[in-house]
Formats: C-alpha cells, sequence, structure tokens
C-alpha cells in the first residue's frame, strides 16, 4: 500500500509538472508574441546610403592615385592627380593673348592720341588759312582802294596837263605881241612838261596798283584753295581716327578663356566633396582617364537609412520617432 501511494504522488507530481510546463511555454508563448507584435522586428530589411560615381572633368593620363578599393577617405582628400602640364600650358597661352590684347589696346590708345592731335593740328591750320583768307580778302581791297586812287591821280594829273597845254597854248601866241613875257611862256612850258610828268608817274603808279590787285585776288583765291583743301584735311584726319571698341570687346572673350583655362587646371586634381567609402575601382596609375567617364565610385558615410519590409498587423505599433536597434 505504501508503494501505491508513493507511486501515486510521484505521478500526481508528474503531472503538476507537465500542466506547469505547459502552461508556462504557452504563457513564454504569448509574452513572445506580445513582445513581437509591440517592437515589431524583421529579417527582410536592407541598408542604403548616398552614392556617386567619380568622373573627372579634364581628360589625361593619372599621374597619381592616392585612394584604394574600400578605403575610407575623408572630405578634401586628394582622390586622384591628372597630368596638368597641357592645361598649364592653356593657361599661361591664355594669360599671354590676353596680355598681348590688353598691349594692343595701350598702343591703339597712344595711336589714337597721336590721331586726335593730328585732327588738332589740322583745325589750327584750318583756323590759320581762314585767317590768311580774311588778311587776302583784306588785301584785295586794299589794292581795289589804290587802284581807284590812282585812278583819281590820273584823273587829276590829265586834268592839270589839259590846264596846262592850254595856258601855254593860250599865251604863247601872246609873246609875239609881247602881251606876255618870255619867262612866263617858259613857266608855262615847264609846267606843262611837270604835268606830262606827273601826268605819265600817275598812269605808271596806276598800272602797278592794277598789278598789285592782281596779284591780290591771285593770292586770294589761292588762299581760298588751301582753305578748302584744310578743311578736307581736317575731314581726312577726322575719318582717319578709330576706336577702341573693337579691341575692347575682345577683353571679355579673352577672360572667359583665362576663367575656362583655370577651370580645367584647377580640376587636375581630384578631391573627397564628403566623407566617404571608395567602391569599384578599376583604375590604376598611368591611366588614361576620360572627361565625364566614371572611374570609382564613393558611397557617403555621413548618411544612412534601413527600409524594412514588416506585416501590415505589425504597422499599427511602429510610430514616427521610435527608436529602432539594427544588427
Amino acid at each position: 500500500m505504501e508503494n501505491d501511494t508513493v507511486q501515486e504522488s510521484r505521478r500526481r507530481t508528474g503531472r503538476i509538472i507537465s500542466v506547469a510546463t505547459i502552461v508556462l511555454a504557452v504563457v513564454t508563448g504569448l509574452l513572445v508574441v506580445e513582445q513581437t507584435t509591440v517592437n515589431p522586428r524583421t529579417d527582410d530589411a536592407e541598408v542604403f546610403a548616398n552614392f556617386i560615381g567619380i568622373a573627372p572633368v579634364v581628360s589625361g593620363p593619372i599621374v597619381k592615385l592616392n585612394v584604394q578599393d574600400n578605403a575610407l577617405v575623408k572630405q578634401g582628400t586628394l582622390l586622384l592627380d591628372i597630368d596638368e602640364r597641357p592645361y598649364a600650358y592653356a593657361l599661361a597661352l591664355a594669360k599671354s593673348q590676353q596680355q598681348a590684347l590688353e598691349g594692343e589696346i595701350v598702343d591703339e590708345s597712344r595711336l589714337i592720341a597721336s590721331q586726335g592731335s593730328a585732327v588738332n593740328v589740322a583745325k589750327s591750320s584750318a583756323l590759320s588759312q581762314e585767317a590768311n583768307l580774311k588778311r587776302m580778302a583784306a588785301a584785295v581791297e586794299e589794292a581795289k582802294a589804290g587802284v581807284a586812287s590812282a585812278k583819281a591821280a590820273v584823273d587829276r594829273a590829265a586834268a592839270d596837263l589839259a590846264y596846262a597845254a592850254n595856258n601855254l597854248n593860250r599865251i604863247k601866241p601872246l609873246l609875239a605881241k609881247q602881251y606876255v613875257t618870255v619867262d612866263q611862256v617858259d613857266q608855262a612850258t615847264t609846267l606843262q612838261a611837270t604835268r606830262e610828268q606827273t601826268l605819265h608817274q600817275s598812269r605808271s603808279e596806276l598800272a602797278l596798283a592794277e598789278a598789285s590787285l592782281n596779284s591780290a585776288q591771285a593770292q586770294y583765291l589761292q588762299a581760298q584753295a588751301t582753305v578748302e583743301q584744310s578743311h578736307h584735311q581736317v575731314q581726312q584726319a577726322t575719318h582717319a581716327v578709330t576706336t577702341l571698341e573693337p579691341l575692347v570687346a575682345q577683353r571679355s572673350g579673352r577672360t572667359a578663356a583665362i576663367d575656362t583655362a583655370q577651370y580645367n587646371f584647377d580640376n587636375c586634381r581630384v578631391y573627397a566633396p564628403f566623407d566617404a567609402r571608395v567602391t569599384n575601382l578599376t583604375i590604376s596609375e598611368g591611366a588614361y582617364a576620360h572627361a565625364g567617364q566614371e572611374i570609382f565610385t564613393l558611397i557617403d558615410t555621413r548618411t544612412w537609412w534601413a527600409v524594412a519590409n514588416f506585416r501590415e498587423t505589425q504597422l499599427h505599433h511602429i510610430r514616427p520617432g521610435m527608436k529602432a536597434d539594427v544588427y
């Protein structure tokens, strides 16, 4: 009987333990289900980051490659160096062309200043010739006045000669009758001869005055022609003055050429734009890099994000701002 009691007690204990184990398992399962529901988890997830392909702006042999595949680089790190000599030569040529243009502008400015001085000289000459024309006009008027005066003198001399001749002819017959003296006749004869000389001198002076008038008129016409010529010279000198606009307009093009050459020269060195990891590196030093052709990739290590797939029944337990553990 005692053995039966012991066995019954053991069976009862075993059933209790079994029931307790089942209950514990169920409770544990319920807790696990509750935990995974309230704090859902998934193995269907991926981690992402931004990345860019590094492609040089200029073409040329790679003389220095400072990175390795899967290496971490800091922002501003020199990644690679392309042979800069052709671009340095192009930059020096662009600067030389700009300096040559500035020299041309300086020379042209001096030429324009000289041409402006020539215009001023031509204008001064024109003014001088105009003044000379006015003097010639005054000389012509003066010569005309001289001719008029000489003609008046000739007329007076002719009148005096006529008077002297008439007087001589009048008193000469009276000498035989002794109404006049020989001395009076001699005086009348002398006066007539004097008046004849005066008339000849007046006519000579008239001829000289007319010659002077003709000379003054010729000089006036010559001065007129000289004035017209000087005006043409002023116009010619004015039209010959050049401008700086064509050369100045080239400055922007030369500056743009320098900026382009400087840009290409600066891009011979490629630097890391941000903290990153190098991947897909399939090139080495000595290779020829082509502009715009990607040679490796940089993964941006500053920002990462995970994309995970959860069951729809778990979504209402996920809220913005919750902490997530990634493993």
